[in-house]
C-alpha cells in the first residue's frame, strides 16, 4: 500500500481538505475519495521521510515520544476529537520521521480503525507497554489518562538510562586516554630509541623489544590488523544479536563485578514501575506479567518473570510465585505482598519502583566515584610501564658510556 497527499472538496460541507490517503494506485486513491464523499482535486504520491538519509538523520528520540505522548493526553483531555486532537499534534511535531508515523495512524483512524490498531502498526516506535495502556484506556474510556501514564512512564525510563550512560562515559574517555597515551609512545618515542641503540650498536632491554616489536607488526601489518578486527567485530555483533548471545550478556550485566548491583536495581524498578502502570490502568494480571516480562529488557529476569505467571495462572499469589526467583530481589515480592493483603497491588509496586530507582541513583553515585581511583591506577600502571620502558634504556646508556 502506497501514501497519498491530496486536496479533496468535501461535498457536505463544500469545505477543501488536505490530507493523506492509503492506496495501491493514484486512481484507486481518487475511488476511495469518491466513496467518502470527497471530490479529489489534487492527488500526488506522498513521501513520508523514510529513505536511508532520513533514517540515520531523523531518529525518533525518546523526547520526540514523549512530547508527542503529553500533546495527543492534553488535547485529548479538552474533549477535542481524536482525529482533530492527532492532526493538532502533527502540526506541533518536527520529527519528519514522526510526521510520517502520525500520518499513517490519522489515516488508519479516519479509516475507521482503533487507536491501539493504528499505533501497533509501528511496533518500532511504540513499544508493547504503550500499546497496553492504550488498550486499556480505550477499554475504560481515559484514553488521556492511559496517555499520560505512558508519558509519565517514559521519562522515568530516560531520566534513569540517562544517569547510567552518563556514568560509563567517565571511564570510556579515559580508556581513550590510555589508548591514546599507548600509541603515541609506539608510534612517536619508542622507534628513536631503538635508532639510538642501533648507532650504539646495543641491545634492547626485554620491555623495551617488546614494544619495538609491537610497534613493528602494526606498521608492518596494520591492513592485516584492520580485516581482523572489522571480521571479528561484525561476528561477534552478530552473535550478540542471537538467542545465545543476548542471554550470555544479560547474564554478565546481573553477575558483573561492580555494576551488577546496578543492573538489578534497574531491572526491579523498571519491573515494578511497568506493573504499576499496567495495573493502575486496568491491565489484567497475567497481561501485565506477560508484557512486564518484555519491557524489563532482559532475558534472565524475564524468564523469572515467565515462571511466576504460570505459577499465578494456576492460583498462586504473586508474591510467592516471585519470591523463590533468585534475580528478583527480595523487596518486590515483600512490597506486593502487602498490596495484595490491602487490595493495592498497584501502588506498592509503585512505591517499590520509588525506592529502586532512589537506591539506583545511590549506586551510580558510588559506582562513579570508585571507578575514578580504579581507573587512575591503571592509567598509571600503563603510562609507568611505557615511560619505564623508555627511560630505563636511555639511563643503562648513560651508565655504559660513563663507564
Amino acid at each position: 500500500m502506497k501514501k497519498f497527499s491530496y486536496e479533496a472538496k468535501d461535498n457536505s460541507s463544500g469545505k477543501h481538505v488536505k490530507s493523506i490517503v492509503q492506496a495501491e494506485s493514484e486512481s484507486s486513491a481518487a475511488k476511495l475519495l469518491l466513496e467518502q464523499g470527497f471530490i479529489p482535486l489534487d492527488i500526488k504520491e506522498f513521501d513520508d521521510g523514510t529513505s536511508l538519509l532520513s533514517r540515520l538523520t531523523g531518529r525518533i528520540t525518546t523526547k520526540d515520544k514523549i512530547v508527542f505522548t503529553r500533546q495527543l493526553s492534553t488535547l485529548l483531555g479538552a474533549g477535542l476529537p481524536l482525529s482533530q486532537s492527532l492532526r493538532t499534534v502533527l502540526d506541533q511535531t518536527n520529527n519528519k520521521r514522526l510526521r510520517g508515523v502520525v500520518d499513517d495512524i490519522i489515516v488508519d483512524i479516519e479509516g475507521g480503525r482503533a487507536l491501539s490498531e493504528a499505533f501497533g502498526k509501528h511496533p518500532e516506535v511504540f513499544d508493547k507497554v504503550f500499546l497496553a495502556l492504550i488498550q486499556a484506556g480505550e477499554a475504560s474510556g481515559t484514553l488521556d489518562d492511559a496517555l499520560m501514564r505512558i508519558a509519565a512512564q517514559q521519562e522515568k525510563d530516560a531520566a534513569v538510562m540517562s544517569k547510567i550512560k552518563g556514568a560509563l562515559t567517565y571511564p570510556i574517555i579515559v580508556l581513550f586516554v590510555i589508548f591514546g597515551v599507548m600509541a603515541f609512545m609506539l608510534f612517536t618515542v619508542v622507534p628513536q630509541v631503538e635508532k639510538l641503540y642501533i648507532d650504539l650498536k646495543k641491545d634492547l632491554p626485554f620491555l623495551t623489544q617488546v614494544m619495538v616489536t609491537a610497534a613493528d607488526v602494526v606498521v608492518q601489518f596494520w591492513w592485516l590488523i584492520i580485516i581482523i578486527l572489522v571480521t571479528g567485530g561484525y561476528f561477534f555483533i552478530q552473535y550478540l544479536k542471537t538467542e545465545g548471545g543476548i542471554r550470555l550478556v544479560d547474564t554478565l550485566k546481573l553477575n558483573v563485578p561492580l555494576f551488577s548491583g546496578m543492573f538489578r536495581k534497574l531491572y526491579m524498578a523498571r519491573l515494578a514501575r511497568t506493573g504499576q502502570t499496567l495495573l493502575s490502568t486496568g491491565v489484567p494480571m497475567l497481561d501485565m506479567l506477560r508484557i512486564t516480562a518484555e519491557a524489563v529488557s532482559n532475558t534472565i529476569i524475564a524468564r523469572s518473570i515467565d515462571r511466576a505467571a504460570e505459577k499465578v495462572k494456576g492460583g498462586k499469589a504473586l508474591s510467592d510465585s516471585l519470591q523463590p526467583e533468585d534475580y528478583i530481589l527480595p523487596l518486590v515480592p515483600q512490597m506486593i505482598k502487602i498490596g495484595e493483603q490491602s487490595g493495592k497491588i498497584d501502588e506498592m509496586m509503585g512505591k517499590t519502583a520509588q525506592v529502586f530507582e532512589d537506591e539506583l541513583d545511590e549506586e551510580i553515585r558510588a559506582i562513579s566515584t570508585a571507578i575514578e581511583p580504579i581507573l587512575m591506577v591503571v592509567l598509571a600502571i600503563v603510562a609507568g610501564g611505557m615511560v619505564g620502558a623508555i627511560l630505563l634504556p636511555i639511563y643503562s646508556l648513560v651508565n655504559t658510556i660513563s663507564l
